[in-house]
């Protein structure tokens, strides 16, 4: 064996050299997982009831499979042509999924799939073929919304992407390779990544997932085993093109965000801190007094931005937003971007070793303010306006009731909350994303409510979170 020795040891110095030469030469690449452009021939939830999704306990993915691949879509898009073969136009069209996410029809995607795209078709688990209009799209968080003229259609309803916990299991449903209504299974690999996959002002928060994913799947589904979307599957990080174990989702609540801004508004309504930050690393973490390297610390504080009109400061470290922790920069602006204009959020940051606590209400751009204004109407004229009567949750509901909220006793036919199709016993949880637990918080609220209203919540008979706007004057 002696004798062997130098052989053996030179074979692993050369093992290892080459493979330190493999990645001097080659680094990882991340991909949109679209498939490539090719040539054809050619001459509240605002989005509606949500679909049932598998009961709680049931890690059945047989079944989750089943309720979900029938929501997700084949998209097709087409541009404008560009040229001729054999006398005949010829024009490019990209392919990907879609997630259908109403049942009159409103679909979601990413914007690579339908960017530069005139024309779209649909192509549905159950053979069905539609023309989809674009109804609108974002490069900022590359999603887009397509709408086709149908109704009674199979749907997924939004889960809560903050819920989701590293290790979780997950399904990933698309056309990768236009091979229909593919189902692969994985795991939450980590939340919060940033992959630098979008400009500077895009917001990169995605789920990681070992859920194979390859080129035709963006666009398409991420679902919970209660057959809940979580996010849509957008970009994978390679070697060779294809998937190599790392796959990446938008979260859901984003989704849903800035979905509804753009069905409601044509584009996203962006809230604005006004701050520069950095992540919080062990250095600092030391000098701050901090008990875990995590947060992020402001570096500059935009003059009269909505930061600065609450009180923050350079070298404050922000360790919460509504009290969920924040941990990385991804988590921070996750955390805001799911928030409009106007919006009040709750910052909780650690100054000179202590910790402290402010409201700031995001602006439209990174340096003006959302002026405060006080509504001259009062909370219950407003309530009357709308349409709704509201009452604290009782004894009971509040022992047996998942979350703290103000519960609609009756609505008006015909109102405003009406037409927003509100149903009674909706349950509010939040007003424009300030957290409100009774009456006397959700009427304190209506005060700053300005012109529109953002009511979040849940039923108490239906899963998932529910969310509605409508316009107050």
């Amino acid at each position: 064996m002696k004798k062997y020795a130098p052989f053996i040891v030179t074979g692993l110095l050369s093992a290892s050299l080459a493979l330190g030469l493999f990645s001097l030469i080659y680094t990882p690449k991340v991909e949109t997982a679209s498939l490539a452009p090719q040539t054809v021939l050619t001459n509240y939830s605002p989005f509606g009831i949500s679909a049932p999704t598998v009961p709680v306990g049931s890690p059945d993915l047989v079944v989750a499979a089943n309720a979900s691949k029938l929501a997700v879509v084949y998209i097709e898009s087409r541009s404008d042509a560009v040229g001729t073969y054999f006398g005949r136009h010829t024009s490019e069209a990209s392919t990907g999924s879609g997630v259908i996410i109403s049942e009159n029809g409103y679909i979601a995607t990413n914007h690579h799939v339908v960017e530069d795209g005139k024309e779209f078709s649909v192509l549905m688990d159950d053979g069905r073929e539609f023309e989809a209009r674009l109804i609108g799209s974002d490069p900022s968080t590359d999603l887009a919304l397509l709408k086709v003229d149908a109704t009674a259609l199979p749907h997924l309803s939004f889960g809560d992407s903050d819920s989701l916990m590293v290790g979780e299991w997950v399904l990933a449903i698309g056309n990768p390779f236009r091979l229909y209504s593919t189902v692969t299974a994985g795991i939450v690999s980590a939340k919060s990544r940033n992959i630098n996959i979008l400009d500077e002002s895009g917001i990169e928060s995605f789920i990681q997932t070992d859920a194979a994913v390859n080129p035709g799947n963006s666009g398409g589904a991420l679902v919970n085993t209660r057959g809940q979307l979580m996010g849509i599957n957008t970009a994978i990080m390679t070697y060779s093109g294809q998937y190599e174990g790392f796959s990446f989702a938008i979260p859901s609540n984003l989704v849903r965000k800035v979905l509804e801004d753009i069905r409601e508004y044509g584009s996203i309504k962006r809230g604005w801190l006004g701050v520069v930050i950095r992540p919080v690393d062990a250095t600092s973490a030391k000098s701050a007094g901090l008990p875990e390297v995590s947060g992020v610390i402001i570096e500059r504080v935009n003059e009269s931005s909505a930061a600065d009109i609450a009180g923050l400061e350079e070298g404050d470290v922000v360790i919460a937003i509504d009290g969920q922790k924040i941990i990385t920069s991804p988590d921070f602006m996750g955390k805001v971007g799911q928030h409009r204009p106007g919006d009040v959020l709750r910052v909780e940051y650690i100054r000179d070793g202590k910790r402290k606590e402010t409201r700031v209400k995001l602006s439209d751009s990174r340096n003006a303010p959302i002026a405060e204004s006080t509504s001259t109407t009062s909370p219950d004229e407003i309530l009357s306006a709308i349409g709704m009567n509201v009452r604290d949750l009782s004894a009971s509901e509040v022992s047996r009731l998942p979350k703290d909220g103000v519960i609609v006793s009756a609505i008006a036919p015909g109102s405003k909350i009406a037409k927003a199709n509100m149903e009674e016993k909706f349950i509010i949880t939040r007003i424009n994303g300030v957290p409100v637990k009774n009456t006397e918080d959700l009427k304190a609220e209506l005060k700053h409510a300005g012109s529109g209203l953002y009511l979040q919540g849940y039923y108490e008979e239906y899963p998932g979170d529910f969310a509605y706007t409508l316009a107050i004057k």
